[in-house]
């Protein structure tokens, strides 16, 4: 059988990371839950409720509250929340006409178990003495933000606070995120210094180029204003007056061609150019 190979490995790992990163994060979440994973309240519209002012009330207790519309299944809100306000005290309501129905679910540590008898005080205790308070929601809700508080001294609930904090496949997304500004920025640097290098460089040929045909013109010309300044008096005039001419083939030639460099050219008019001065 052929082994996967490592692009295949780091496909698939890929896909189960950002599968848990999903699945913790909460995409599975309904409304309720997506609110209560950073809030310690929901009130389905219409309630009447303030949020804000409940969040208030209820600070960093290790408490959340639902309010529900009338006739809502508060059992099923509750099961709904299970993993978003893991580690709470969990207690869903709904006004009726004499008061609130309601329904407590403990989301403590140890509440299945050991802690299973305190739990089960906690979530039929938390939502006593809220009946008169039907059309006063908040003020419901401050009487459940005292029934924990009792619950706290009766050590039945945990003092310490509740503490939301991203999942860790989170951190791992906004860790790679920097990572790959980091590494996308040096990517972008030291491709934008080698770009900067090469450009340098052609420029720096084409000035080469330039500077070598602006030379072979300027000595052509003056080995030409020297041979006809000669007038062939000399043997050696007459063979230089060959080699330029030449020469001028030779440049209308690479011009054709559409040579880049001028240098071997232009030395060989230095050199004509030489031979006349002596």
């Amino acid at each position: 059988m052929k082994k996967p190979s490592v692009f295949t490995v780091a496909v698939v790992a890929c896909l189960i990371f950002a599968g848990w990163a999903a699945w913790s994060g909460g995409i599975l979440d309904g409304k309720v839950a997506r609110q209560v994973r950073a809030h310690s309240v929901y009130a389905d519209p219409g309630t009447g409720l303030d949020v804000a002012a409940a969040e208030r009330v209820i600070g960093n207790r290790r408490l959340v509250v639902l309010l529900m519309r009338p006739g809502a299944d508060l059992r099923d809100a509750c099961h709904d929340v299970n993993h978003a306000a893991d580690g709470t005290l969990v207690v869903a309501i709904s006004r009726k006409e004499d008061g609130y129905d309601r329904y407590g679910c403990s989301r403590l540590p140890g509440a299945g178990d050991e802690h299973f008898g305190a739990a089960a005080v906690a979530e039929t205790t938390i939502g006593d003495g809220i009946a008169p308070f039907a059309d006063r929601p908040l003020d419901a809700v401050k009487v459940i933000a005292v029934n924990y508080d009792k619950l706290v001294k009766a050590d039945m609930v945990p003092a310490d606070a509740r503490s939301i904090s991203p999942s860790l496949p989170r951190y791992l997304v906004a860790a790679a995120a920097v990572l790959a500004v980091l590494i996308g920025s040096a990517v972008l640097y030291y491709g934008a210094r080698r770009a900067g290098r090469v450009t340098a460089a052609r420029r720096e040929q084409r000035d080469k180029v330039a500077d070598s045909r602006t030379i072979l013109s300027a000595t052509l010309a003056g080995v030409a204003q020297k041979i006809i300044d000669s007038d062939g008096r000399s043997q050696k005039d007459r063979s230089v007056a060959a080699d330029y001419a030449r020469l001028v083939e030779d440049v209308a030639a690479a011009d054709r061609r559409g040579d880049k460099d001028w240098s071997r050219l232009a030395r060989r008019a230095e050199r004509l150019d030489t031979r006349l001065t002596r």
